[in-house]
């Protein structure tokens, strides 16, 4: 038997453990049992170079919880460690037995995927254990030895009556820590952490159904058997390659990853990567929808198939955090305990290739069955409409991809569009005008009349559209978007032709300062135009550049820089001098009669855009009824 203490530089590490480097408790489970995969892994290797002369065999990781002993049990079929090796490995914290064995096996142990920082990993169990016990026998031929350690700096060594290669340690739960002597508990980590480690992991045992013969009698009841209860996939569909897998691997993976989320994926991107960084993964396209905000950490981040965290924020640009997934990558920078990403050069290489992987993917699907792309269209816009505001590559590359639909159904790409409408909707000035609607129901007057001469009209309804549009504008030579609400339709695209009003200069002064001292709302403003004498005569109308900047300050950002975002809305109305309404009211003899008339024109306009409400809509209705009397 020996004693000694731990080498280490503080006194009294394991307070520190405790406190500091690991602050989440329950994954002294993962770290454990990826020891226990690392062992077994590691002899899987020098088994496959010939420098272990063992069988290697089936081996497993296998956990259990004792709730009188009050223990739980990690035992895996690895490597084992001499003595030796325990005073290495475990007595010298900070000192990684998976990085030494990666430096002298670096060529061939390339991917044997080893987790590494071996010596910390392991200490993480005294956050939960009063007691920590270690029983281990090396593949080499030396006897078994069992270390102890109750949490201070002394250990003792003894020799051990362990006859089978590998490591089991007991971990002597303390009082503090004893919910996770729950069956159910341990049960939930190990689903969340070890779901995919490459080791199969036997927690306990379930009954199997053994199927009944052929000619077994209808009343024949199935015979069960007791059989090992693997809660992990060691091979999950991200490992492979994409030449192994049809789309029902991909479908009945992504139901694995999400039990409870019965909608299929839209379409998948599988990541594979091995320079300059080692990246693998499965990202997936859900139903999206109009919703920017309930889909977020949906993305699972794995090391060497460890579960780390759902926070995958700085490794996938922000666009793409709405969709869902596994990526899996050896090189990402984490601290020791895992929990924070740690800023790192090979991180933007990595975020950088996945917006660039997304973009191909998209396109590709775009290219080979653009009917199913439009399809699909409504449900994914909001991720790539993101991702078009916020990445400068994602957006040029989306040029080729991104759709415009039309209030008709029909979907354009930008340079489509452009050819689409260059004859008809370029203004006096050269400029291309790019109608567009928010609300079919909504601006049905407006698009009506839009279409009716003969202007193509985009149903742009996404959260982010007016940001979009910014950024489009800015992007793109001589274009403006115009909402088709924004004016009357004469004057949306202005050209050089002018409609000749039916009034005189002093009928128009005259009938504005009627307007003006009728609809005393400071928020409208009164604006005498001459349309088309089969035009509204009265139409509400805001002004595009308010109304964008408005909306850019509501979902974050933009409005505010120009001081509107809690200004209050104004808008414009538009009076059709050559309208037989307008006209009427101008000839009216009774002040009283023009300003019924006035009023009641005014209250529709109003109404048609949803402004009327509260008691003006009251005395609206009651108005109406007493005209119709």
């Amino acid at each position: 038997m020996s004693t000694g203490k731990i080498n280490v530089a503080v006194e009294n590490i394991f307070p520190l453990i405790k406190k500091f480097l690991y602050s989440d408790h329950e994954i002294f489970l993962r770290e454990l049992v990826s020891n226990a995969t690392d062992a077994t892994l590691k002899l899987k290797h020098l088994t496959n170079i010939g420098e272990a002369s063992v069988e290697y065999g089936n081996p497993i990781i296998e956990v259990k919880v004792d709730k009188d002993e009050k223990t739980i049990r990690i035992i895996d079929q690895g490597l084992g460690m001499t003595e030796e090796e325990v005073q290495k490995y475990i007595n010298e914290v900070a000192f990684s037995g998976a990085e030494e064995f990666l430096d002298k096996y670096k060529d061939s142990a390339k991917d044997s995927g080893i987790i590494g920082h071996f010596g910390l990993g392991f200490y993480s169990a005294f956050m939960v254990a009063r007691k920590v016990e270690i029983i281990t026998k090396s593949f080499k031929d030396e006897p078994a030895v069992r270390w102890e350690c109750d949490g201070s700096p002394e250990f003792t060594l003894t020799p051990a009556d362990k006859t089978d290669r590998g490591t089991e340690i007991v971990l002597h739960v303390a009082e503090d820590s004893e919910e996770f002597l729950e069956e159910n508990r341990i049960s939930q980590l190990l689903a969340k952490y070890n779901k995919f480690m490459p080791v199969p992991i036997k927690f306990g045992t379930t009954e199997e159904t053994l199927p009944l013969p052929e000619d077994a009698p209808e009343d024949a009841e199935a015979e069960t058997k007791t059989v090992d209860n693997i809660i992990n996939n060691p091979n999950p569909a991200w490992t492979k390659q994409p030449t192994e897998l049809e789309e029902k691997d991909y479908n009945s993976f992504y139901r694995e990853l999400y039990p409870m989320q019965f909608e299929e994926p839209l379409f998948h991107i599988h990541l594979n990567v091995d320079y300059p960084f080692n990246l693998t993964g499965i990202l997936y396209f859900p139903r999206l929808g109009q919703d920017m905000n309930i889909q977020k950490d949906k993305i699972q981040l794995y090391q060497n198939q460890v579960y780390v965290t759902d926070n995958v924020e700085g490794i996938v640009p922000e666009f793409l955090t709405m969709l869902r997934g596994v990526i899996d990558s050896p090189d990402i920078p984490l601290n020791v305990s895992r929990s924070y990403l740690q800023a790192d050069g090979a991180v933007k290489k990595i975020s950088s290739y996945i917006t660039r992987k997304v973009a191909d993917k998209l396109k590709s699907l775009f290219n080979e069955d653009r009917e199913d792309f439009e399809k699909k269209w409504n449900d994914i816009k909001v991720v790539i409409e993101y991702g078009m505001l916020s990445e400068d590559k994602f957006f040029e590359k989306a040029d080729s991809f991104a759709l415009y639909p039309t209030v008709d159904d029909s979907y354009y790409t930008f340079a489509e569009l452009q050819e689409k409408i260059k004859d008809s909707q370029t203004d006096k000035d050269g400029k291309l005008i790019v109608l567009y609607a928010s609300n079919k129901d909504a601006q049905h007057q407006y698009i009506e009349a839009a279409k009716a001469k003969g202007y193509e009209v985009l149903l742009l309804d996404s959260p982010i559209v007016s940001h979009l549009l910014q950024k489009l504008e800015t992007s793109k030579e001589n274009i403006s978007f115009v909402r088709v609400d924004g004016d009357n339709v004469e004057s949306l695209i202005k050209k050089d032709e002018e409609q000749i009003s039916k009034l005189s200069d002093e009928e128009k002064e005259s009938l504005k300062k009627l307007l003006e001292e009728t609809i005393a709302d400071k928020s409208y403003t009164v604006k005498l135009e001459a349309i088309d004498s089969n035009a509204a005569p009265f139409m509400i109308t805001q002004p595009e550049f308010m109304r964008r900047m408005k909306e850019m300050q509501a979902t974050g950002g933009g409005g505010g820089m120009f001081g509107m975002g809690n200004m209050p809305d104004m808008y414009n109305v538009i009076v059709n001098t050559n309208s037989e309404l307008v006209n009427e009211i101008l000839s009216t003899k009774t002040k009283k009669k023009q300003e019924r008339l006035i009023t009641q024109s005014m209250d529709l306009a109003r109404l048609s855009q949803g402004l009327l409400k509260g008691e003006a809509l009251t005395n609206f209705v009651k108005r109406s009824y007493e005209m119709i009397k």
